[in-house]
């Protein structure tokens, strides 16, 4: 964590409400060797271990004796502010080593920002600590900014210059802002093809980048990097195994991160993150896994999954996790245009009814207890709406919010990992925005691996009930492979779900403008991913005008 003269150091959590939990995991995790490492590896993965300071703190490395390129995880930057911006970078010559080749030693990182692209004219400059207890990442919480402006920053390690990134800071609060530019993306399973939609999303003039879940993926990547088919490299084989660990999780980032494509985008623009599911395990629920194990166990993996993700990510100390919990919803704006609440759909949902299988809605999926945000970000969310005086509100989360219909015949078959699992959650946030006199509602979501474009109604059922907003999936990265334009499933879905305006299964991201009289969402999707060579092209566009919420072909 950098501390300047301008910056203060992680603060100091209270006790997780699951520290009583996990501590009477400990000896469970230790017999049954749940995480398969060494006794004080399974401490770490829940423990706050932060680094000591003073007389405690582990030696500096001497620079100089870093012979390899310790950049080789690019750098980052995030969660813009009006006079701040947040830089990320993580050092690593060994990437694929568990200690990244730096051992356990801190490492001094100089870092710059620049009004040019050549840092002829270098506005602020200091130096960061990359500890190796936050696995020589480094965060840079930059203050003292100009407001909606362009900035250029890197990182010096003795005579090792980062690649220069490119980031920017959100116009004043209140501000009569006309126009933001924004891609989403989401879900990049590694193994499943090339980020091909990165490379082009870096040559996208887009202000800020939402990331919308399953940035990493736990399942096993072979030496060939699966649908890659590697013929110039093969994969350690500690990649080919489900990720558990805190080291696991780390490592397995480091692969993610090591991609040129993805480099790009990030050292390009500046990206909004959350998670999804993958990050830890599939279809999680709060403190369930999939398979059902003891949520004391569970909770060990989630804790060692959420340190590693705020470790390779560009977040401030104020998402850093203590054990399992971490505070990741947060709340951005852009001047007077835009409202962004960036929900967390995992971390506090109840778990999902009829064992997560497709099915109707019912007394168990219904049920008005049952909730997918949690109580606490429920109502910062319905209070966030209610204070505001933005134009627009966007709220950027995982799973699909609108009703989507899976048969043709009654009772229709719904997903339960979605909203439409939680129809009482979903039916509080829609009078939320009701009472609230949200008119430009834009809801942003990833997850399902296709592109879909729908109105919000009031009552889904009923066509010709209001539309409250809109709704925009932005496809997958990668996850899923090539992807088809009709899957098999297009007629029904279109059928069954009139309020659906656009379905499209190829990978992608989705491009939005939002002006004062308009916004404009553009489907971009990629020819393929199977090899790096890939075109990419506008499939559908969209247009939503404020004060007359739907969908309208552009």
């Amino acid at each position: 964590m950098a501390l300047t003269g301008r910056q203060k150091p992680p603060c100091e959590h209270a006790f997780s409400p699951h520290d009583a939990v996990l501590r009477s995991a400990v000896p469970h995790v230790a017999r049954r060797r749940f995480l398969t490492v060494t006794a004080a590896a399974a401490m770490l993965a829940f423990s706050t271990n932060r680094p000591a300071r003073g007389a405690t703190a582990v030696r500096e490395l001497d620079a100089a004796r870093i012979t390899d390129n310790p950049f080789t995880l690019g750098v980052a930057s995030g969660d813009p502010l009006p006079d701040s911006v947040l830089l990320w970078t993580r050092l690593a010559p060994q990437p694929f080593a568990e200690d990244g080749g730096l051992g356990q030693e801190r490492v001094a990182v100089a870092w710059e920002v620049a009004a040019d692209e050549w840092f002829v004219i270098v506005e602020q400059e200091g130096t960061a600590t990359a500890h190796p207890e936050y696995a020589h990442s480094v965060h840079v919480d930059v203050k003292g900014l100009r407001s909606d402006s362009e900035y250029y920053y890197r990182f010096r390690v003795g005579s090792w210059i980062s690649p220069v990134g490119r980031t920017r800071t959100s116009p004043a609060p209140g501000s009569d802002t006309s126009r933001l530019r924004l891609a989403a993306v989401a879900c990049q399973a590694y193994q499943d093809g090339y980020y091909t939609a990165h490379r082009h999303l870096a040559q996208e003039d887009v202000d800020v980048v939402f990331f919308l879940g399953d940035y990493l993926y736990e399942y096993a990547v072979d030496s060939a990097g699966g649908a890659r088919r590697y013929t110039d490299r093969k994969l350690p084989d500690v990649f080919n195994r489900e990720t558990t660990t805190l080291a696991d999780y780390r490592l397995r980032y480091s692969l993610y991160k090591s991609d040129p494509d993805l480099q790009a985008a990030h050292a390009r623009h500046p990206f909004v993150v959350t998670w999804d599911d993958h990050e830890t395990e599939n279809n999680y629920a709060g403190p369930h896994d999939e398979k059902g194990s003891a949520p004391e166990e569970f909770l060990v993996r989630r804790a060692a999954a959420y340190r590693a993700y705020w470790e390779n990510q560009p977040l401030r100390a104020e998402q850093l996790p203590n054990g399992p919990d971490a505070r990741l919803y947060r709340r951005l704006t852009w001047g007077s245009l835009a409202q962004f609440d960036i929900l967390d759909t995992r971390q506090y949902r109840s778990d999902q009814a009829y064992d997560d299988r497709p099915h109707a809605p019912g007394p168990e999926s219904d049920d008005p207890a049952r909730t997918l945000t949690g109580a606490a970000q429920e109502r910062w969310l319905l209070d966030g709406w209610r204070d505001s005086d933005a134009l627009w509100h966007v709220m950027p989360q995982q799973v699909c919010f609108s009703q989507r219909k899976f048969d043709l015949t009654a009772p229709a078959r719904v997903s339960m990992d979605a909203w439409d699992g939680y129809r009482a959650s979903r039916d509080r946030v829609m009078a939320g925005a009701k009472a609230a006199d949200i008119d430009n509602w834009m809801v942003l979501t990833g997850d399902v691996h296709v592109g879909y474009a729908f109105d919000l109604k009031d009552d889904f059922d009923d066509p010709q009930s209001k539309t409250l907003g809109t709704e925009l999936t932005c496809t997958s990265v990668a996850s899923g492979g090539n992807g088809s334009k009709k899957p098999d499933n297009w007629d029904t879905y279109m059928k069954a779900n009139p309020h659906m305006k656009y379905y499209d299964g190829r990978r992608g991201y989705v491009r939005v403008e939002l002006g004062r009289e308009n916004a404009q969402a553009d489907f971009r999707t990629v020819s393929a991913i199977n090899t790096p060579e890939g075109t990419i092209s506008t499939s559908a566009s969209f247009v939503t005008e404020v004060g007359s919420p739907g969908l309208k072909s552009a």
